[in-house]
């Protein structure tokens, strides 16, 4: 018999594990933040003998939008309704919120049998870039945190105030850049390899370039941005700094939602927006 239940904070920094095996490269650092935003967000498939068998996130952002991510069936589990029902399962903890997710293009199809509806897509760009510092950008402080949710939110669609609060507090491994009288932030975070600068938000190329090219001094290896669709000109930039285009993932939501609509605009995370 299968049972589903909520995760620990362990499990969670299992299933990271987990993600980093099937290629997505989450943050050293993500945990914390991930399950201080919703603890009853995180949820896990066992059978009787107490193996996990497989997870899922729904993370309640606000009281009227929630985030489904990190849906990982372990390979030899596969392909017997486990999975599906846990995300069945998972999804009642959103209630009547509009739930969003950046899933696998393959699954789409599969997702809009769900109510899912696609509203654009994701591409993960990475490259080697020469960092340089600029006397511009600094670290952001707390008092930048008000005005940086408030920007993420006007740039994604959604407010998500209490992950982001955390996720704008620097870490070992995390740290955020303004450049003032911009507008212009982002965090970096060291990944599994190399790093991911998430999320940006600039107003012009010539800011995203410079936030790209001082974060690329802070942390060694190769560094990634999640891009909507509908970020022309950071895809732009991307490919001006030669960056290569990897998987793509489809943002879908599940009721009511506002388009992204920022044409420099990196995602936070694929796993809570």
């Amino acid at each position: 018999m299968i049972t589903f239940r909520h995760a620990s904070f362990a499990e969670l920094a299992m299933v990271l594990k987990w993600a980093a095996v099937e290629g997505w490269n989450p943050g050293t650092d993500d945990a914390a933040v991930f399950f201080g935003t919703d603890p009853k967000g995180f949820f896990v498939a066992e059978d009787t003998s107490g193996e996990v068998l497989a997870a899922i996130s729904v993370v309640n952002h606000s009281d009227d939008f929630a985030f489904l991510g990190l849906y990982i069936v372990r390979p030899e589990h596969r392909g017997k309704g486990i999975g599906f029902a846990l995300w069945q399962h998972a999804l009642e903890h959103a209630g009547d919120r509009t739930v969003g997710l950046d899933g696998v293009e393959a699954q789409q199809q599969n997702y809009k049998k769900s109510g899912f509806a696609h509203a654009g897509g994701t591409t993960r760009f990475t490259g080697l870039i020469e960092g340089t510092a600029d006397a511009d950008i600094r670290l952001a402080s707390p008092g930048d945190v008000s005005w940086m949710v408030e920007a993420e939110a006007a740039a994604s669609g959604v407010v998500k105030p209490k992950y982001l609060q955390a996720w704008f507090t620097p870490t070992e491994t995390r740290s955020s850049l303004v450049i003032d009288g911009s507008g212009a932030f982002c965090t970096v975070r060291q990944c599994q390899s190399g790093f991911k600068i998430g999320p940006m938000v600039a107003n012009s190329s010539a800011d995203a370039r410079r936030l790209i090219v001082y974060a690329a001094s802070l942390f060694d290896g190769p560094v990634t941005l999640d891009v909507p669709e509908s970020s022309s000109g950071l895809r732009g930039l991307c490919e001006q700094l030669d960056m290569e285009a990897g998987f793509k993932t489809a943002r879908m939501y599940l009721g009511p939602f506002a388009l992204m609509n920022h044409r420099h605009f990196a995602v936070t995370s694929l796993e809570l927006g």
